[in-house]
């Protein structure tokens, strides 16, 4: 229900929100009707409509006492200009008709917007100012993040979403967090892996008295759990059946010369298919890894990983670069160097971005959609998306052609609810 509220589609209201309704709304979006109205009206209109975007969360009373008359802006001047001249050819001729040459003239500067600084104050909160570091999907999303905890400010925790940044404050946000909030939410497919998971674990657990990982195989559960049981030991001819149908489908990639730029709409289908193929055996690796770990357990380093991968399959070495030969003199079971690269490839992105179950967000990750519609990032912010923090740099301003305050309305409306509350204070 709060959804239908908050989105709605008969009265829209534009909301500070990755919603899909909330693009739905935007793209609709048109000025408001002023032609019959008083300028009290005109004037109540807009605080309503921009008030609904900035600071949804924060009370009228509050918002008022943090309304301030002063509008933050710079002029951007030329300061090898102000070296040459003291502006004595700005009054060259005055009053004469003289024309002045095209390149003496004075530079017309855009205007500046300076009505679009109305909500300005509001940018400096904390919940506003995850928002636009977009590590949360909403401000509401953000304030939550705020209260629950995994946000701090300054190295230490900050559970006010209303805390006001100063220039040079630094905010850190929990990286699974982020990635819940960005990430694409898991079909129906993966929430039943998911639940599935989680019973394996449970009747584990009730067997044995020891928590099994959710995100073990169901293979792994057959037989009696104690370390002697065989039924738990990995096989390595499963192991190298997958690995050959890895590889052979690596090589039917590659047997024609190809690019990002003149891929086929299958072979790119191909290529996804591989990715995926590869990740849930390395996840099956791992997972194994508990019961095996001197057999299965896979290095953190990428060369050995794949000379592993080489020595399980049997492989011969590839030749050295220098050296010509025919591909066609090459055996069934030589791993080329375009393979290995592609294998490289896989295996890097299978252990930066695994397939995992247990998070509570679509594995592996991937941006939700409607994200590229309000991926920006405002001016007055650093943002380093790698460990989720940003830093506070100063307050927004408005300079010639640009109000650092993102909104959605033009100058009318936000010059309508500066005059509104301009009389309330």
């Amino acid at each position: 229900m709060r959804a239908k509220r908050a989105y709605g589609l008969k009265r829209p209201k534009l909301r500070q929100s990755w919603s899909k309704y909330n693009l739905y709304n935007l793209s609709r979006a048109e000025p408001p009707n002023i032609t019959s109205r008083t300028f009290f009206q005109q004037k109540w209109s807009a605080k309503s409509t921009a008030r609904a975007y900035h600071g949804e969360t924060v009370k009228e009373k509050h918002w008022q006492r943090m309304f301030r008359r002063r509008l933050r802006s710079v002029i951007p001047m030329d300061h090898n200009q102000l070296a040459r001249s003291d502006g004595y050819e700005h009054a060259e001729g005055r009053g004469s008709g003289l024309e002045l040459h095209p390149d003496k003239k004075p530079r017309q500067l855009p205007k500046t917007p300076y009505m679009n600084m109305t909500f300005a104050p509001l940018e400096r909160r904390l919940d506003t100012a995850i928002f636009r570091a977009m590590f949360a999907s909403s401000t509401r999303q953000a304030r939550q993040f705020v209260v629950h905890g995994d946000v701090k400010v300054n190295g230490k925790k900050m559970v006010y979403p209303g805390y006001l940044l100063n220039p040079g404050d630094m905010f850190q946000v929990e990286p699974e967090r982020v990635m819940f909030a960005t990430g694409a939410s898991k079909d129906a497919r993966e929430r039943r892996a998911g639940r599935k998971a989680r019973q394996r674990s449970q009747e584990y657990a009730a067997k044995s008295g020891e928590a099994l990982p959710v995100d073990t195989e169901p293979a792994q559960l057959a037989g009696d759990p104690s370390p002697t049981s065989t039924a738990e030991e990995p096989s390595p001819d499963n192991n190298k059946e997958t690995l050959q149908s890895l590889l052979s489908q690596a090589k039917n990639l590659l047997a024609t010369p190809s690019s990002a730029s003149n891929l086929s709409g299958k072979r790119k289908q191909d290529l996804r298919a591989f990715q995926r193929l590869l990740k849930r055996t390395l996840s099956r690796s791992r997972n194994q890894s508990m019961f095996a770990p001197k057999e299965t357990n896979l290095t953190d380093s990428l060369d050995a990983q794949l000379q592993e991968l080489t020595q399980k399959l049997n492989l011969n070495p590839a030749p050295p670069a220098d050296e010509k030969i025919d591909s066609r003199d090459l055996g069934p079971e030589t791993l080329t160097p375009e393979n290995s690269s592609l294998l490289r490839k896989a295996l890097t992105e299978a252990r930066e971005n695994p397939i995992d179950v247990t998070k509570p967000y679509a594995t592996p990750w991937r941006p939700r959609p409607y994200m590229s519609a309000f991926a920006f990032i405002p001016r007055y912010l650093e943002v380093h998306h790698r460990i989720c923090s940003a830093v506070y740099l100063r307050h927004p301003v408005a300079r010639p052609g640009l109000g650092e305050v993102p909104t959605p309305f033009g100058h009318d409306v936000n010059a309508l609810s500066f005059n509104w509350y301009l009389r309330r204070r």
